[in-house]
């Protein structure tokens, strides 16, 4: 079949038609561009490669937690992803029947920077499934013969890692219910199947009874969903399957940190093969555990030359190209919220910033993180003001969605949904302002 030719008014008129009644998500806009945006072979070779590492990962992180709850020598780690936590998530957590369970999709956030990828965040309940999927479509009929995972690949990675799941909706995330109800119907109509959005409020819990459910809430939210008691007292009997799994641990920006803890160096060497434990740091920012512990006189943080971290309310605005960002538990947590980047504050709210994360390590423990300068690119965007096309120049946020096989011992790439913001912006994220496309090979 030929390629199609347009113009990119046409492109954009196009796009713009091919978005389902409703939208993808709840109150949400963004700016159209007429190209997906490319990404070059080598690179993206590395980010292919990310998807197993990430999966060996978050294996690691889940035999250390549970080697702290066995008895072994790393009950610290244990001790310190379970504060804050009720004691009734802490034993959800624990269940014998989902020891081994790991999350059977993950999303890194990915920055794009000079030198590659730095990874902001790992995500195993992520929205933009949907919506990356939608936009593969779509950029695929517009004549984008290279988008990554082609027009399918979100939707068949779905359906091969969440064989017959419906998908189970809180208020807190309803604004992506839209998206997740156009994937459920593009997956009844590969499969035959007859997949359901529900919302805990609509239902009763004997009317999911043996099902297979893709929760779409948070843990720390659990309190706001209706019927939660019935419905995690029948996942402990059996009576019906969640994932990602419960449990809360993973779900912690802690791990980033503590991927660099030298306590942990034999660990990470132990558990990952040198070829992704070589890979991971590479992309993963140094960083360090927020804890208000005080070191022995003689020692001192690593890499950053300091004894105690009111040290760090001292640094100048160079010193403090450092990001502290809340680690899980809580509903500052997700999205640009929880965030502190240091030389984007004054002295003062730096100050005020360090003060409230060592305050709030008992309930709600936070992370220290090296700042990734992101590259500046000039991407194709649409207009609106003007009614023609021009070029933004922003910073670009990468999210691929790797799919985890039945096995749990391998990812497949389903597609990259990128996010490019003005480039006056410090934190990559969806706004009103940034162009959001899927990628394509360059």
């Amino acid at each position: 079949m030929p390629t199609p030719s347009y113009d990119a008014q046409q492109r954009i008129t196009a796009i713009r038609n091919a978005m389902p009644e409703g939208g993808m998500f709840e109150g949400k806009e963004w700016v159209t561009s007429p190209e997906a945006f490319p990404i070059q072979p080598e690179l993206l070779q590395k980010i292919e490669d990310l998807g197993d590492a990430t999966l060996a990962f978050q294996r690691a992180c889940n035999d250390l937690y549970l080697d702290g709850t066995d008895g072994g020598t790393h009950a610290w780690v244990t001790q310190l992803l379970d504060q804050g936590k009720p004691a009734s998530l802490i034993k959800l957590g624990r269940d014998p029947l989902w020891r081994n369970a790991l999350p059977r999709v993950i999303r890194p956030d990915l920055i794009l920077s000079e030198t590659g990828v730095s990874i902001a965040e790992l995500d195993s309940l992520p929205g933009g499934i949907g919506l990356t999927g939608w936009l593969g479509q779509t950029y695929t009929d517009l004549g984008e013969e290279n988008i990554i995972g082609g027009p399918d690949g979100m939707i068949e990675g779905f359906s091969r890692a969440f064989p017959g799941h419906d998908f189970l909706i809180s208020r807190e995330s309803i604004g992506y219910q839209p998206e997740m109800a156009w994937l459920a119907e593009q997956l009844n109509q590969l499969e035959g199947s007859e997949r359901r959005v529900l919302n805990p409020w609509e239902i009763e819990p004997h009317e999911v009874a043996g099902a297979d459910l893709y929760r779409f809430f948070e843990l720390w939210d659990l309190d706001h969903v209706e019927h939660s008691p019935a419905l995690l007292q029948m996942a402990r009997s059996g009576e019906l399957h969640f994932t990602p799994p419960l449990k809360p641990y993973l779900e912690e920006k802690l791990w980033l940190a503590l991927f660099w803890s030298p306590a942990l160096r034999d660990w990470w060497s132990t558990h990952l093969t040198p070829a992704h434990l070589t890979l991971l740091q590479e992309c993963i920012p140094y960083g360090w555990v927020f804890d208000p512990v005080q070191l022995p006189l003689h020692a001192e943080w690593p890499q950053l030359g300091i004894q105690s971290w009111n040290e760090l309310k001292k640094f100048g605005n160079k010193e403090r190209e450092l990001v502290l960002k809340i680690s899980g538990f809580a509903e500052t947590a997700w999205g640009s919220r929880g965030v502190s980047i240091g030389h984007d504050l004054s002295g003062t709210e730096w100050s005020a910033a360090i003060d409230d994360a060592l305050a709030r390590f008992p309930q709600t423990p936070h992370v220290l993180q090296r700042f990734t300068r992101a590259r500046v690119i000039a991407h194709p965007m649409w207009n609106d003001a003007t009614n023609q096309p021009a070029n933004l120049q922003g910073r670009v946020r990468l999210c691929p969605y790797y799919f985890v096989s039945p096995d749990q011992q391998s990812t497949s790439l389903g597609g990259i949904l990128a996010t490019a913001v003005p480039a006056d912006k410090k934190i990559l994220h969806g706004m009103r302002d940034a162009v959001i496309v899927p990628c394509k090979t360059a």
